[in-house]
């Protein structure tokens, strides 16, 4: 089975949040638009690896040689164990790795904390040519932000509308903003942490804090519930994933990086020199 016909329907179209949207009756365990199994799903990760690895390099070819500001941002944003290593090694490990910024956002420094939210988050954009990838991102300051009284209510408000501002001007300046939410069930956690305490090779993995924030599920979801309607736009739409199985989440991801780059309609920048006189003086050498 081809990765094009793995899908029965675009899963950026069933996926992608609308008016409407409610997380709480989304069901994690599905695998909507999907015509194979996870060993064809698989299979077609594989295939798509190739194509995804083509187009990003034509996207950094153009960033560092033809002077074009577009970029990819990647925003991965889930409940612990949902995921968003996988993604990074198995859909972002296919491709050449001078192409990405990575960066994953833990509790905040004394000094980011003495600036605004997303000052922190400006300074980690990606550059042209590049694919960002954010494991967490901004949206922890409205989400363990609201869920934990990290500030205050009219502080967690305002954040929304300045979230919204911010990712329409990076829009502006060139960027593809792609929001991702693994939606990973309760149960499905519980599976993977004990895993962690059942393998000595996870332990370094497991958080004893998880549990603690497994008490507070239903104010995360609704936390996410709330984030996911205030700042889902146009220029920078929410993808709330089934993330029960980690091959379908992991699809899905490659399958929007390769849908919004074939998108920009890439081509190799042009040379600026004359290749056949170049070639003569190479030969003579």
């Amino acid at each position: 089975m081809s990765r094009e016909s793995f899908w029965s329907e675009d899963p950026s179209e069933a996926l992608r949040v609308q008016p409407g949207f409610s997380l709480v009756d989304t069901p994690a365990d599905t695998t909507p638009g999907c015509e194979g199994d996870k060993d064809e799903g698989k299979a077609a990760l594989e295939e798509g690896a190739a194509a995804l690895a083509e187009l990003q390099e034509q996207l950094y070819a153009n960033g560092i040689a033809g002077d074009d500001p577009r970029r990819i941002l990647l925003v991965l944003q889930a409940m612990d164990t949902a995921g968003k290593g996988g993604i990074v090694k198995h859909v972002m490990g296919s491709v050449d790795p001078q192409g990405v910024e990575l960066k994953a956002f833990k509790k905040p420094t004394e000094e980011e904390l003495s600036h605004d939210f997303l000052w922190r988050i400006r300074r980690a954009l990606p550059g042209p040519g590049k694919i960002g990838v954010f494991d967490r991102s901004h949206y922890e300051d409205v989400l363990i932000g609201r869920v934990r009284g990290l500030a205050p209510p009219e502080e967690i408000e305002r954040r929304y509308g300045a979230i919204n501002a911010f990712e329409a001007e990076v829009a502006g300046e060139g960027a593809t903003i792609i929001k991702v939410m693994l939606h990973i069930s309760a149960n499905e956690q519980k599976r993977r942490l004990l895993e962690r305490l059942e393998r000595p090779d996870k332990h370094w993995k497991f958080n004893p804090a998880d549990i603690e924030e497994r008490e507070l599920w239903p104010q995360y979801m609704q936390a996410y519930q709330i984030a996911i309607e205030r700042t889902a736009t146009p220029l920078a739409p929410w993808y709330v994933i089934p993330g029960d199985h980690k091959w379908y989440a992991r699809l899905v991801v490659q399958h929007l990086l390769i849908q919004a780059l074939e998108n920009m309609r890439l081509e190799w920048p042009k040379a600026d020199y004359d290749v056949e006189e170049q070639k003569e003086r190479l030969l003579a050498t």
